[in-house]
């Protein structure tokens, strides 16, 4: 089975997921135009024709998620998350493995809901055709400072090849199942699935994505993700 026929299931993470946002719930449950923030992430991935399903990784008692509805139902499938990302990830890469033995699977953070159906078949067809997979990520523009341990300017970094990474990231489903549980059993943590790969010696493909595929972590970022939200409707 080539890459391209491969199905691909979308995971999203989304247990214990901490807020900054002077809120009674976790983010990814604070509503903008009457959804939540996980109602929208997960109906813009199961939107693109090329999703089968999505896997969400719930905090095992989550009070809240019970409560919410999708737009596709029937392809939204939920298992217990655990204290860290990775563990999340983990869980949902077990589900995705006992139902499906040869797939891709996408990892998007629940608190992106503006990523567009662009970036994610850009990720696809670039990262299905690399020998590792790939993420979405954009190059820094901005001067970097790095602080000393008083918060002052300890020199600046200079710019060139950074990357901010972003999500979705899309690796062969067996590869990064390995990937995390080497991780796990050694102890390391990793930020992010690219970083799973990176610590065997790989290098994922970086792709290009779009500047307003933000993530929620602020009270301002709310207004910003309802913006975009609003300048994508009808997004094809």
């Amino acid at each position: 089975m080539s890459a391209e026929t491969q199905p691909i299931i979308a995971i999203v993470p989304a247990a214990g997921v901490g807020s900054r946002m002077q809120a009674d719930r976790p983010k990814q449950y604070l509503i903008i135009d009457g959804k939540t923030i996980l109602q929208h992430t997960v109906d813009k991935l199961l939107s693109h024709p090329l999703i089968e399903r999505v896997v969400i990784a719930i905090s095992d008692g989550d009070p809240y998620f019970s409560d919410i509805g999708f737009a596709y139902p029937d392809r939204v499938f939920r298992v217990n998350g655990g204290d860290e990302r990775a563990d999340s990830v983990l869980s949902a890469l077990n589900y995705v493995k006992r139902h499906f033995t040869d797939s891709w699977s996408l990892v998007h953070d629940a608190a992106r809901p503006c990523v567009s159906l662009d970036d994610i078949s850009r990720l696809i067809e670039q990262a299905q055709r690399h020998e590792v997979g790939g993420i979405l990520a954009a190059p820094v523009r901005d001067t970097m400072k790095r602080s000393d341990a008083n918060g002052s300017i300890a020199h600046t970094v200079e710019r060139r090849g950074l990357w901010h990474a972003l999500t979705p990231q899309l690796f062969p489903t067996f590869q990064l199942h390995q990937a995390l549980m080497q991780a796990q059993q050694s102890g390391d943590v990793v930020t992010d699935e690219a970083s799973a790969l990176e610590r065997l010696g790989y290098a994922p493909l970086l792709v290009v994505g779009r500047a307003d595929n933000i993530k929620v972590t602020q009270p301002e970022d709310l207004a910003l993700a309802k913006f975009y939200l609003r300048h994508s409707e009808g997004e094809k």
